[in-house]
């Protein structure tokens, strides 16, 4: 199975900035397109970033769009997210998956964006 940890997360002020690592093993990383995913406190999973195989093309949830950048480094075999202009509404779990979510969910990485 594939395994993946995150990291990178913290407590931040309101337009402050986080950058997210998730680290790949177990799968052959370079063929899957790959996804940031986070969840709120009574809020349902949601897909935040995606990113093709090669690193091509990139989806964001419009939430985001424009704040956050996805990135992948497939011979480090390694996930980033640049989260820019943080906003409270974004405090959520982080995790990292491939793009529909074929691995089983890890902890994940918390974000929180308070005054």
């Amino acid at each position: 199975q594939g395994r993946l940890v995150e990291s990178g997360g913290g407590s931040v002020q309101p337009g402050g900035s986080l950058s997210l690592s998730c680290k790949a093993t177990g799968f052959n990383f370079k063929i899957f397109d790959m996804a940031w995913y986070r969840q709120a406190p009574g809020k349902e999973r949601e897909l935040v970033a995606s990113i093709a195989s090669g690193g091509g093309a990139t989806n964001y949830a419009d939430s985001v769009k424009g704040r956050f950048t996805i990135s992948r480094d497939n011979v480090r075999r390694i996930l980033y997210l640049q989260m820019d202009s943080l906003k409270p509404d974004d405090t959520a779990v982080y995790d990292c998956n491939t793009n529909g979510g074929r691995w089983p969910w890890g902890q994940g990485t918390q974000v929180t964006v308070s005054s």
